[in-house]
């Protein structure tokens, strides 16, 4: 003898199904609303750390576009200076190339402020290595590649006319 199912019994496990599949799309719209959140706070965090790195340019001219010897030959401090202006700058670079991967106006404007500095990176890689190893693999490619490009390479470090 079989049994038919209650109208309640079938239609109650329809309501089950269709409860765990709000569940479900409301999970997921939360994962959504979470990435977005990261992705905003990374792109917020990369604006911040540039403008940061523009405030300081403004203020520092003599480092923004730097005579290099000069700074070498002026003292411990003012070189001490430099390397930490030149590290702010390649942070704020590494964390607008994270956030605005898609964007190539990131890319160029660091392209372009970075060739200025490529004599004291390619002195600074010379005897210290391990400074560009505190940058992302990412920093770390892009840095070689513009002094290979501009062809900045050890001994003299000098950076052409090109």
């Amino acid at each position: 003898m079989t049994q038919q199912a209650a109208w309640w019994q079938k239609y109650g496990t329809l309501a089950q199904m269709a409860q765990a599949t709000v569940a479900l799309l409301g999970f997921v719209a939360i994962l959504l609303q979470i990435n977005e959140i990261r992705t905003s706070n990374r792109a917020s965090s990369a604006r911040s750390a540039f403008l940061g790195y523009t405030d300081l340019a403004f203020q520092n001219p003599k480092f923004a576009q730097p005579d290099y010897e000069a700074i070498k030959a002026a003292g411990r401090e003012e070189r001490s200076q430099y390397e930490s202006f030149v590290s702010y700058f390649l942070y704020a670079c590494e964390e607008t190339f994270a956030a605005f991967s898609d964007k190539r106006e990131w890319q160029a404007s660091c392209d372009y402020d970075l060739k200025p500095h490529l004599p004291f990176l390619c002195e600074k890689n010379q005897a210290q290595p391990a400074y560009l190893a505190t940058y992302g693999a990412d920093t770390q490619q892009w840095v070689k590649t513009s002094l290979k490009t501009a062809s900045v390479a050890p001994p003299d470090c000098k950076l052409g006319k090109t």
